[in-house]
């Protein structure tokens, strides 16, 4: 199987890996300068770097890098000795070079509208593939998204039900109306999308929780979406809005420690005691 064809397959299906590959070699070694091993987001392996314990660690080493999506060069100094089975007995140094290979960023709006539209046009500018939904075509069309990834306009629960978001996705909530937004957000945190946002007051967003966990929704799953969607900038208009939703979604993405502790989720909501006036906002 060749290491970059299977690269490109576990992208397409939303799938982590990593690639070590030999860089440099002091002494000799039983595989060659440049020899690659992927490792799958579930520890399966393609191809190899010698096998040993040297490949072990390795695969150890590429598992924290998947999780940790920053790159790190692993160095071995190799021996001759015979009760240490490296798998590669022949001396020297040998340094691989383990980065991660992380799937395109996909965000699904959900809402075509105003904000929706600007949701979009940034998060296209900072690299995130989009799939649009809505069911209005006069919205939801390519002529209005003409670089989505997708485009759907029809009843919300049948897209829903042909979706398939994985772990690594992004889910965006502005939809027309507390219903349809309702709806969108106890599907949503039934997938395993990495990140679910919801536009609203904080009054609508504990008025949409609250039924929702009337119908059964899990507490701590609706605890972890982002609602009031966005970093608190201030904004007003659909195109200031859009900046603080991408952001906050950025912030997520590059585990941004300055941004994170300020990142709004419904756990606030749950465990605070709200202003009277602020949740009237």
């Amino acid at each position: 199987m060749d290491v970059y064809d299977e690269i490109a397959r576990l992208r397409r299906e939303g799938r982590r890996c990593a690639l070590a590959t030999i860089i440099n070699v002091r002494g000799s070694i039983p595989s060659v300068a440049a020899a690659k091993m992927l490792v799958r987001d579930d520890g399966s392996i393609v191809g190899t770097i010698g096998g040993g314990c040297v490949e072990a660690e390795v695969w150890q080493g590429a598992r924290e890098v998947m999780k940790e999506e920053k790159p790190r060069t692993l160095t071995f100094n190799l021996d001759q000795t015979p009760d240490k089975d490296t798998g590669l007995v022949c001396g020297g140094t040998l340094q691989i070079f383990v980065e991660p290979v992380l799937p395109p960023a996909v965000v699904y709006i959900f809402g075509a509208g105003h904000v929706g539209l600007n949701v979009y046009k940034i998060a296209r500018l900072a690299g995130f593939e989009v799939i649009v939904v809505d069911d209005r075509d006069t919205y939801a069309n390519q002529e209005r998204f003409p670089e989505a990834r997708e485009v759907h306009a029809d009843d919300m629960d049948r897209v829903m039900a042909q979706l398939t978001p994985t772990e690594s996705a992004f889910i965006v909530i502005v939809t027309r109306g507390h219903r349809h937004d309702m709806r969108v957000l106890g599907w949503a945190i039934k997938t395993p999308a990495h990140y679910i946002g919801m536009i609203g007051s904080r009054r609508k967003v504990l008025t949409v929780c609250e039924e929702l966990q009337k119908q059964g929704a899990s507490l701590e799953k609706l605890k972890c979406a982002h609602a009031p969607i966005g970093l608190d900038i201030g904004a007003t208009t659909p195109e200031e809005i859009a900046v603080s939703i991408v952001a906050e979604m950025i912030a997520d993405r590059r585990h941004s420690t300055a941004a994170l502790p300020h990142l709004r989720c419904m756990d606030t909501l749950f465990t605070e005691e709200v202003d009277p006036q602020l949740a009237k906002q």
